[in-house]
């Protein structure tokens, strides 16, 4: 299974404008370049938008293996509010098995700040 074809086939973090920028052993990076319509009603990024950068990667780094992974159990702390315009998201392998992995992702901006901590458990089919 070639990484960077399946997560060109997720529609939804292509509509919300997330790229990948690197996937492999366990490991993934992707942006979100923020606009308005990332904006929730106080004006801050909204979560759901910081949520869906930190899955995306999450499955990227998931599926780097070249089997299918998908998500068992998620979880997001926010951290800070962003301030700035890109948001950079960074997924780590923590620990694999047969069956199961367990993912970190440090969701930051441009000034390295870092916005949300998101933990990802995959089961591998």
């Amino acid at each position: 299974m070639d990484i960077v074809s399946l997560m060109q086939r997720d529609l939804f973090a292509s509509y919300v404008g997330i790229e990948l920028l690197s996937a492999g052993n366990g490991k993934a990076i992707a942006k979100l370049d923020l606009k308005k319509c990332h904006r929730n009603g106080v004006s801050m990024v909204h979560g759901g938008a910081i949520f869906t950068l930190g899955d995306f990667t999450f499955a990227a780094a998931a599926n780097s293996h070249g089997h299918l992974a998908v998500a068992m159990n998620v979880s997001i702390t926010f951290m800070k509010a962003t301030k700035g315009s890109t948001l950079f998201a960074e997924a780590e392998e923590i620990s694999q098995n047969k069956r199961v992995a367990s993912y970190t992702v440090i969701v930051k901006d441009e000034t390295n700040e870092t916005i949300a901590i998101f933990q990802g458990l995959a089961y591998k089919k």
